[in-house]
């Protein structure tokens, strides 16, 4: 004998299509059905779908577009590191995931932060390629990513230190492409922070907020060990990591 659902009506409403939203039966730009259409299919009134309605909105996985009706937006794209981007670059010669835009390219050569010094192999203050960008979905700033690429590499791929989003691939597949130095290993950190000043400013946060973040570092190693980029992401807040794996027989 089955147990009988005490959530409210509008919880069940809501959990109803968060669960449609979130496994994508019900993709973005989707229109929900009307208020009236609910109303009649779950039996209940109208201001109770209205409630549920409210709920996905507040949840940001739909909107309200006057005089139309309900737009699913889709549930919010996970944060994905460098490797994963990496990854995906080698099919698409993009680093986009379904979703996703980057924009805010900057680049440029600079004098290399200490800890990024370290990574390298050089002295701090030493001449360094840093490019960043931000990553965003419908649901607004997903990551702001930085790669930090050694110097030496601007005289063979001037483009790496443009302020232009790089055609044909990241800046290690241009790398591979022009040097023949491609990425044989990658090691992947991930930590969380309560995000600095400087961190608020890369994700477009007020000064001042007290937020948790997602900091994923990535080192991509040539066959020899030497470190082609060093790439470092800030997850604004809210933003997940999601990885997949077979389970063991």
């Amino acid at each position: 004998m089955g147990r009988t659902d005490n959530r409210p009506p509008y919880v069940r409403i809501a959990d109803h299509y968060r669960d449609l939203i979130m496994s994508g039966a019900l993709a973005t730009g989707t229109m929900m059905p009307s208020i009236k259409t609910l109303s009649a299919e779950w039996e209940v009134s109208t201001a109770t779908v209205e409630k549920a309605l409210r709920k996905l909105r507040e949840e940001e996985l739909v909107k309200g577009i006057h005089g139309i009706g309900t737009e699913v937006i889709g549930a919010p794209v996970p944060m994905a590191s460098g490797a994963e981007r990496h990854d995906r670059s080698s099919t698409t010669h993009s680093s986009w995931g379904e979703g996703e835009q980057s924009s805010g390219h900057t680049a440029g050569i600079v004098a290399a932060p200490e800890e990024v010094a370290h990574a390298l192999g050089i002295e701090a203050g030493d001449d360094v390629i840093r490019r960043s960008r931000v990553y965003r979905d419908a649901h607004g700033l997903i990551s702001h990513s930085t790669s930090w690429i050694p110097a030496e590499f601007a005289q063979v791929l001037p483009e790496l230190a443009q302020s232009e989003r790089l055609k044909g691939g990241l800046s290690l597949d241009l790398i591979a492409r022009a040097t023949g130095q491609q990425v044989a290993r990658r090691v992947l950190e991930e930590g969380a922070r309560i995000a600095t000043p400087q961190d608020l400013e890369l994700l477009e946060l007020e000064a001042g907020t007290v937020a948790a973040i997602l900091v994923l570092t990535v080192r991509f190693l040539d066959a020899d060990g030497q470190l082609l980029e060093l790439g470092i992401d800030l997850g604004a807040p809210g933003r997940t990591r999601r990885t997949t794996s077979e389970a063991r027989r």
